[in-house]
């Protein structure tokens, strides 16, 4: 039997028919907003006020030395926040008619709300969170009454607050739980894998109620995705508390390959008013066993099985939806990163989001689940520093007990980049939040991102990390190791490598500090930041068996931090994603896969192949590929066959034919296994004028919610088919039937056009548009025609249900 739970020798097995208590969770969704107090509109939460733009240096507009970038001097920094309307104020007000009041308890939950938000209820004050990242709870049983109820939340923005874009407003879900006075703790519940093998796993259960009820108990039901459970109660103590232990035989062990999730029900039972066995409340958890431990003898391991931890950063924003929150485009971001074979994302620099840590769990993707980017010292003007001494033993809380249940994560993170890690006050600090994080959650490890690595190890920083986590500086590693009691070392960021999708610049070099006129980077990947490298570098050290993984800088494009164009204009998103902002892998993403995923061949071929400026110059090609010899052929004409080699920066995870000369035609690779038998081949061609537009849509069915998002992706293609990677033609774009527009983004960081207007232009070929269902069952038609040539046309539909 594949779920069978042994009871406890203390504990006997209980089966019970209950009556339910009323436990309602009320997800407010439509809520008026005002920028002014004056003029009031209708929106949907999770909402962005920001994203609409329009796009101007001038909303946070900074004269600053970015010492993280080594910089001294300060300058004009046009997009380092995105270039987008996020700061100043902003108010939300909700209505909710409310009955049945008495006897009742009612919690206001915050997944998150940009920034320092401030609630009132009925005109009363009836709470403050200082942190726009985190989730947070207040009680607000005393300020309701029977009938009509005015919540308001007011939200501030300050300049210079953030080194990104953060966004601005109820960016993450609000929602209202109307309880029993006595009530369990959602907080308080704890599930902890204590061991676990492929033959038994223990796990342990703490619960809490928040008003303790004579002769209470809890029982929890732990149930499989075949409907067999099994049922444990534990009385009550008088502090509120219970624990239960179960014995779990042949547990379905939870992994990124395997995502196993267990149901865990948890009740709070009494008696009441001559009933037996009333339910007050009740709690519905996903759960997934597994058990994770990092030592010098075997790295980290999972369920006991060493592993590399493959890795991205992602910042919270979701492109051109920026900071609001959506499932649909979470998973699809998810769904991108596992194709390459990534495992594990860094929340970089913020706490994440409920719904992405749900969808990590059932996904399977291990995440560090990072918090602060600043403590007592300020990285830009109204940082977290503001707040640090006074909230962040608060916010680090919050964190741990909204998340510490999700078996996605695999470590907490204490702070990127901090300052402090040169001085006794930086231990210091290091030292209460990592023991604060353990008397929350004794079952995971603590690291943080140091960039300062010399600093860190003189002043003794580094040496009491759970985990030691070093951001480039890949030349330091072996150095830094000979200085670790811990045995072992983590990348917590790496590469920074930059590039712009399907631009190719000559000649082909490697360097730190490339840039150009219009902006843009290399597709080459030979071009990073001072600070950091390439990804051969970081590949090269994954060797070391004391290094555990790396988180790569970044997964996805995101808005601001337009490095290395920081006082470049227009330029107000960054270029370090391995997909571009619109969510299209960049030539990068096949670098990565080639060497991360195991269970699929890759062969990429770059650059494209159709130039009008370079016939008979010389136009490197490189294939990313995880076979190791290939022969490149130009209309034909054999290029070379050459094989991967252990010397050469170049040369150990990438093919490259540096001299060959640019003709029009066909490129072609063919590839070898290590036999030197024929694997597979990969052809490219010139591409014609532009004929038509090519159309993938990541589903075809979307659920008819309201919210559910559908991502098409269009492609310009020539009469035979090959798609036009220098196409920069403006599509329109028409939505009807039950669905509508969202948003359009087509992945270049210096263009002004809006996310939510309805037309582009495209970017060496491609655009991604974005369409949201309506309430009602159908379909959705979406036009997309050329502005330009209106004969170029295409249509899709999508069903929703």
């Amino acid at each position: 039997m594949l779920f069978r739970i042994l009871l406890s020798a203390l504990l006997t097995c209980v089966y019970v028919q209950f009556s339910y208590a009323d436990h309602r969770e009320i997800n407010l969704k439509t809520w008026e907003f005002s920028r002014d107090n004056v003029h009031w509109y209708t929106v949907k939460i999770p909402h962005d006020w920001a994203i609409r733009g329009p796009f101007d240096k001038k909303w946070d507009l900074q004269n600053v030395a970015i010492t993280q970038n080594g910089e001294t001097e300060k300058t004009e920094k046009s997009g380092r926040s995105g270039a987008l309307p996020w700061i100043g104020e902003g108010i939300y007000r909700y209505h909710l008619r409310q009955t049945d009041l008495k006897s009742r308890h009612a919690t206001l939950c915050f997944d998150g709300a940009m920034s320092e938000p401030t609630v009132y209820v009925n005109g009363q004050k009836a709470g403050y969170w200082a942190y726009g990242y985190n989730a947070f709870r207040l009680n607000i049983t005393l300020f309701l009454h029977e009938g009509d109820n005015l919540i308001e939340v007011h939200l501030k923005n300050m300049e210079e607050s953030s080194r990104w874009y953060p966004g601005g407003g109820l960016y993450r879900p609000v929602t209202l739980v109307i309880t029993d006075k006595a009530r369990i703790d959602t907080w308080g519940t704890y599930i902890r894998t204590v061991s676990a093998d492929s033959l038994k796993a223990v796990v342990s259960i703490d619960m809490k109620t928040l008003e303790f009820l004579q002769g209470s108990r809890f029982v929890v039901d732990i149930t499989n995705k075949y409907g067999y459970h099994v049922q444990k109660s534990c009385p009550v103590d008088l502090k509120g508390e219970g624990r239960i232990i179960f014995h779990v035989t042949r547990p379905k062990l939870w992994s990124p390959e395997t995502p196993y999730l267990y149901k865990v029900r948890v009740k709070l039972i009494a008696d009441k008013e001559g009933k037996p066995n009333v339910v007050y409340d009740e709690q519905l958890l996903n759960y997934g066993v597994r058990i994770i431990d990092i030592t010098k003898e075997h790295g980290f391991r999972l369920n006991g099985v060493s592993r590399k931890i493959k890795g991205v950063c992602l910042h919270h924003d979701l492109g051109p939806l920026g900071a609001a929150v959506n499932k649909a485009a979470l998973i699809r971001q998810i769904r991108i990163l596992k194709d390459m074979g990534c495992d594990a994302i860094r929340t970089a620099h913020n706490m994440p989001s409920s719904l992405q840590m749900e969808i990590c769990d059932s996904m399977g993707m291990m995440v560090m689940a990072e918090s602060f980017d600043m403590w007592v010292y300020p990285k830009c003007k109204n940082g977290y520093a503001r707040f640090f001494k006074e909230w962040s033993d608060r916010d680090i809380m919050n964190l741990i007990l909204n998340h510490r249940n999700h078996p996605c994560i695999i470590m907490w993170s204490i702070g990127n980049e901090i300052p402090e890690q040169w001085s006794k006050e930086g231990v210091d600090i290091s030292k209460h939040l990592q023991d604060l994080c353990h008397s929350l959650d004794p079952s995971r490890m603590v690291t943080q991102g140091m960039d300062r690595p010399d600093e860190a190890l003189a002043s003794g920083f580094a040496q009491i990390m759970d985990v030691p986590g070093f951001n480039y500086r890949v030349h330091k590693y072996d150095d830094n190791i000979r200085k670790l009691p811990q045995g072992f070392l983590l990348g917590t960021e790496t590469a920074s490598t930059v590039s712009s999708r399907n631009v190719y610049k000559f000649p082909v070099k490697v360097t730190d500090n490339a840039v150009y006129s219009d902006g843009q980077c290399s597709s080459y990947d030979t071009e990073y930041c001072s600070w950091s490298n390439l990804p051969d570098d970081d590949f090269s050290m994954q060797d070391h068996p004391w290094i555990i993984g790396q988180f790569v800088w970044t997964g996805f494009d995101y808005l601001g931090e337009p490095t290395p164009y920081d006082e470049y204009w227009p330029s107000r998103s960054s270029y370090f994603g391995i997909c571009d902002l619109a969510g299209i892998p960049k030539d990068r993403y096949y670098l990565y896969r080639s060497v991360w995923n195991t269970n699929s061949h890759t062969i990429h071929l770059l650059p494209h192949w159709t130039w009008t400026d370079r016939i008979g110059k010389i136009t490197p090609v490189f294939c990313y590929t995880d076979y190791p010899t290939a022969e490149l052929f130009v209309n034909g004409k054999s290029q070379g066959r050459i094989s991967k080699s252990r010397d050469g920066r170049l040369t150990k995870y990438r093919l490259c034919w540096n001299n060959v000369v640019y003709e029009p035609g066909e490129l072609k690779v063919v590839v070898y296994d290590i036999h030197n038998n024929k694997a597979g081949e990969k052809r490219i061609y010139t591409a014609g004028i532009p004929h038509a537009l090519k159309i993938d849509v990541d589903r075809d069915v979307i659920q008819a919610d309201g919210n559910d998002l559908a991502f098409i992706t269009v492609s310009m293609i020539d009469k035979s088919g090959n798609e036009v990677p220098t196409s920069q033609d403006e599509l329109n774009v028409k939505v009807s039937g039950q669905g509508s527009f969202k948003c359009i983004c087509n992945g270049d960081a210096t263009n002004l056009q809006s996310f939510v207007e309805p037309k582009m232009k495209l970017f060496n070929g491609k655009l991604v548009i974005a369409v949201q269902s309506s309430m009602k069952k159908g379909k959705i038609k979406v036009n997309i025609t050329d502005a330009a040539n209106k004969k170029i046309t295409k249509s899709v539909s999508i069903k929703t249900e």
